[in-house]
């Protein structure tokens, strides 16, 4: 049987991946897995979603040839520019679908987890949209590092909620937000912004970010004369944006994949979030996946400068990707994403997220022919991070 790295029809990537839940979860994630496919089968479904796509997202997302960019580094570099969708990042693309995919379940009120709020202001602007009511859940510290997008979600309408348990970041803002949901299961659909989570979310969220590969096989046939790249490159926190720009290339294996992780102040300074370099296969929010953790199983707090990046775990689909060396797991360290941040802005004139910036630094890592094509997913715009480049440039 030849290899597959989708997910089979129990919901799991190799082992990666299931539904770990509580009882009183079951019929919230039941009711989806059981509608997902055949509502997003559905042509009128299709028609909605491809149609808010161009005409309020503004895809597709130009592939753009980085010039300078790949002078410096003596090999073909395009940019994927989802910086250059409606609220700065790829993350609208999954709350598009699953507002419509909510709406078409008969949910009339909203969850969501966010980290560097990117999600968060993602989920608030299809709310404000399709006029459904909101409620983001956020760390402590996020707010106060990510504070213009909270005044963006509070802006669409969307109550901001802090969690204030554990490390005061991601990881406790999706556990809030899973009490929550345990709380409302008839009116209250859960956004999750990532491809983490119970089946079928990991699915279901990296079908949506397909658009990202789909339209790069497009693009590059129109620019290159051919479909594939040699490489594709994203950072991977939870590991959306890296999920929807492998998609169509995973049984493909003339097509490199690298994910590029956060090492923080290094991968072993205690303060990292480096999965597959310090994990170990546990479950984490209702799916078994590699999970940073200690010996006796509890959750190490992860660490990263960019607040998109500090998932303690990663997707079951990266988790696969890992264990079976589909593709290539790398770690930037705080210190070499900003400076390849500030070399993008100083070399083509983009300001990337700081959670881009961690891809962009591959180049300082591993060497490329002057031949390969590389195409790498610029998951976001930088207008959130300014002040933390700023402070960390003395700008």
């Amino acid at each position: 049987m030849k290899k597959t790295y989708n997910i089979n029809e129990k919901g799991y990537y190799g082992e990666f991946g299931g539904a770990f839940i509580p009882e009183m979860l079951y019929p919230n994630v039941e009711e989806l897995r059981q509608n997902y496919l055949k509502i997003m089968a559905d042509p009128s479904f299709k028609a909605e979603f491809d149609q808010l796509l161009k005409d309020y997202v503004g895809r597709p997302s130009p592939l753009y040839f980085a010039k300078r960019l790949s002078e410096k580094y003596h090999t073909k570099i395009y940019l994927k520019r989802e910086d250059l969708n409606h609220t700065g990042a790829h993350k609208i693309n999954n709350t598009i679908g699953q507002i419509i995919m909510a709406k078409r379940l008969g949910k009339h009120r909203i969850i969501a987890e966010t980290g560097a709020g990117q999600h968060g202001v993602a989920t608030a602007t299809v709310c404000a949209l399709m006029g459904l009511k909101c409620v983001v859940y956020m760390g402590e510290i996020d707010i106060a590092r990510q504070a213009p997008n909270v005044a963006r979600m509070k802006m669409l309408g969307a109550t901001v909620i802090p969690a204030t348990s554990g490390s005061k970041t991601l990881k406790d803002a999706t556990n809030e937000a899973i009490r929550d949901w345990i709380s409302n299961p008839t009116d209250t659909h859960y956004i999750i912004g990532s491809v983490v989570g119970p089946h079928p979310y990991p699915d279901m969220v990296a079908r949506f970010q397909s658009v990202i590969s789909e339209e790069i096989q497009k693009q590059l046939l129109e620019q290159e004369g051919i479909s594939k790249p040699n490489y594709i490159v994203a950072c991977v926190g939870g590991g959306s944006n890296a999920a929807g720009a492998f998609y169509h290339f995973l049984n493909d294996t003339q097509v490199h994949l690298i994910a590029v992780e956060a090492a923080g102040k290094g991968i072993h300074s205690g303060e990292s979030a480096a999965t597959s370099a310090l994990g170990n296969i546990g479950i984490i929010h209702g799916s078994k996946t590699l999970l940073m953790q200690t010996k006796d199983g509890q959750i190490t707090e992860p660490y990263s400068i960019s607040a998109g990046l500090d998932y303690p775990g990663v997707g079951p689909m990266h988790a696969h990707l890992y264990q079976t060396n589909r593709a290539q797991f790398l770690s930037v360290t705080d210190d070499e994403a900003m400076v390849a941040g500030l070399e993008l802005c100083k070399l083509e004139g983009i300001i990337p997220a700081i959670e881009s910036a961690h891809a962009l630094a591959v180049f300082n890592k591993k060497t490329f022919s002057p031949e390969d094509i590389v195409v790498l997913s610029l998951s976001g715009r930088g207008d959130k991070d300014l002040e933390t480049y700023m402070k960390h440039f003395e700008l």
